[in-house]
């Protein structure tokens, strides 16, 4: 509990098992009542590391993608009752010791998400981010910035905390099954007027941290080009996109191709 509030830590996984533990042993206990972890079908130990752990899972009996994995991962935080949900990847690459830092500036009510940030700070690059993914994060937070309003440090880290309200509200269904999902989510919390914050976050970047190709990245860069012109266009009255409409799908209503692991709570 922080300040009242429950928060739960979900984690989307997908081949994490070298660094699953790791990464569990440091998420701060004190704060955090929960972990949730949903295996997009595994083709390692994942999931036996999960039980193991005791951490509550949940798998995809097939490879859905990153945002569909997420998007499980906020339904059942949001069942499970979490007034503050952090999403941390079990990669070890972002620090689960900053958990209490992005939970406590939504626990404090001035803000409705946090994000830890890779780039506040100025130590990206020592953390060993590529070169070519630094410099296509600075092109592309400036782009975003400019049509969103906005004036965040980084647009596309993966260590967020959102308040229920938010999980409620959003219309996550319509979002992409892929990377972009992260973009996407992050241009709806805006476009719908809650508050971010960011705290500065430390990174590691090794050979056994997930990282997505040259390629991926591309489509993943254009995503979000994509993203950022659609959020103009709607707020300028100039266009209708469902992933910034009121009336679309959110995540209490909709059904997911889930499967709760025999011998797992849930």
């Amino acid at each position: 509990m922080l300040a009242g509030k429950k928060v739960l830590v979900v984690m989307p996984a997908y081949n994490a098992a070298r660094t699953l533990e790791r990464t569990f042993q440091d998420i701060p206990f004190d704060i955090v009542d929960e972990v949730l972890l949903v295996d997009d079908a595994s083709r390692d130990e994942t999931l036996e590391i999960a039980r193991r752990l005791g951490i509550r899972c949940f798998l995809h009996e097939r490879n859905l993608g990153y945002g569909r994995n997420q998007k499980t991962c906020y339904t059942e935080a949001l069942a499970s009752d979490a007034d503050i949900v952090v999403m941390l990847h079990p990669d070890y690459q972002y620090s689960p010791k900053i958990i209490p830092a992005l939970a406590g500036l939504v626990a404090s009510g001035e803000y409705d998400a946090a994000l830890g940030s890779r780039i506040l700070g100025g130590k990206a690059r020592q953390g060993g981010m590529p070169v070519y993914k630094y410099l296509a994060n600075r092109f592309l937070t400036a782009f975003e910035n400019l049509l969103l309003g906005a004036k965040l440090s980084e647009y596309h880290t993966g260590f967020r905390a959102f308040s229920r309200q938010v999980l409620e509200t959003l219309p996550l269904w319509e979002n992409s099954d892929d990377f972009v999902f992260d973009n996407e989510m992050l241009a709806q919390t805006i476009f719908f007027g809650f508050r971010v914050g960011e705290v500065s976050c430390p990174t590691r970047y090794f050979p056994e941290a997930s990282s997505i190709n040259f390629t991926r990245s591309v489509k993943y860069g254009l995503g979000v080009l994509a993203t950022s012109v659609k959020f103009f266009l709607q707020k300028q009255g100039w266009g209708q996109y469902r992933i910034f409409s009121a009336a679309g799908r959110g995540l209490q209503n909709q059904s997911y191709y889930t499967q709760h692991p025999a011998g797992d709570a849930g």
